[in-house]
């Protein structure tokens, strides 16, 4: 037997009018604005804002004794990490892999 696949599938019965499913459902957009919103701070920044005049302050430590930077992924890691060598340097197990 064939299968018309364009034919409606959902008869009278099954359909539900479309102000039927509003009601039964809460409108969750409606543009109620929460004001207190836990969430959002007041000293939250939006991306895109101008953070020119912030002055960083970062100490940057040179990789200790027991540390390498992987050529592969250039990431500091420790000597635990270290899988194996090659002719450009060390590499770390992650990358191995």
């Amino acid at each position: 037997m064939a299968t018309d696949y364009d034919a409606p599938r959902k008869t009278d019965e099954d359909t539900e009018s479309i102000q039927a499913l509003q009601e039964r459902v809460p409108d969750k957009l409606s543009g109620v604005v929460d004001v207190d919103d836990a969430d959002n701070p007041g000293s939250f920044e939006l991306a895109g804002q101008d953070l020119a005049d912030l002055e960083l302050d970062v100490v940057v430590l040179p990789a200790q004794e027991d540390e390498f930077t992987c050529v592969s992924c250039f990431l500091v890691k420790h000597q635990s990490q270290f899988d194996h060598k090659t002719k450009l340097g060390p590499v770390c197990h992650e990358c191995s892999l």
